[in-house]
């Protein structure tokens, strides 16, 4: 089991995006998208170290003036294609620390807080291999079909089909927001998944997931609303 006090906060912020354009610089609230995720990791009480991973140069600033540790990335590492989970491994070992957890906090979720990053950490202290940030699903995957040549089939079951939807069993997806595990089994396995893994559910309003002018916008008002 990992010891605690000795937990690595990754945010892999580079400068492209395809979706919305230098999205990481977008202002949210006021301050770059990339200082929301710096902020709710440095009010983790669980987290000892903040880093963050960019190829670019202001964002690297911003990270710094904000108190975060700065790894500076391969542009190998900062392409449309390139995962996260090469990048959390970049950094782990450019540090060349010894801590025993690492979390995966990536800047498109800013509305997650150092409370849910908290019980992700703690989750893995108490004996899961894994944790992440989940949500309630917007729309049942019983509801869903598959069609072949013209003709409906049901995504799970012909019951589920028929079922109401308040008497089903309640799914959840992954959020994006926080994934944590620790070091020796993430650099072994290469994934943020390992079974037992434990989910910490979230609100929806916590779980937008910037891609878009329209999430930035629906941010910006929740943000505003929880102000007032």
């Amino acid at each position: 089991m990992p010891l605690r006090n000795t937990v690595l906060a990754v945010i892999p912020a580079r400068r492209g995006s395809k979706g919305l354009p230098v999205k990481n610089l977008r202002l949210l609230d006021g301050v770059p998208l990339i200082v929301h995720s710096i902020r709710a990791a440095q009010a983790a009480s669980l987290v000892t170290t903040v880093v963050v991973s960019t190829e670019d140069d202001e964002i690297a600033g911003i990270g710094a003036a904000h108190g975060a540790t700065v790894v500076e990335r391969p542009t190998a590492l900062a392409t449309d294609t390139a995962q996260n989970t090469p990048v959390v491994r970049h950094a782990i070992e450019a540090r060349g620390a010894a801590e025993q957890v690492v979390v995966l906090l990536q800047p498109t979720s800013p509305l997650r807080t150092a409370a849910q990053i908290d019980a992700c950490i703690s989750a893995v202290f108490d004996g899961a291999k894994s944790a992440m940030t989940i949500t309630a699903v917007d729309h049942h995957p019983g509801k869903a079909v598959i069609v072949d040549h013209g003709l409906i089939e049901p995504f799970t079951s012909d019951a589920d089909m028929e079922a109401q939807r308040q008497g089903m069993r309640e799914v959840y997806r992954q959020n994006g927001a926080v994934y944590a595990i620790g070091v020796a089994d993430f650099l072994a396995h290469d994934r943020f998944y390992l079974r037992p893994c434990r989910g910490v559910v979230v609100p929806r309003e916590d779980s937008i997931d910037i891609d878009s002018e329209i999430d930035l916008m629906l941010a910006e008002l929740i943000l505003q609303q929880r102000r007032a």
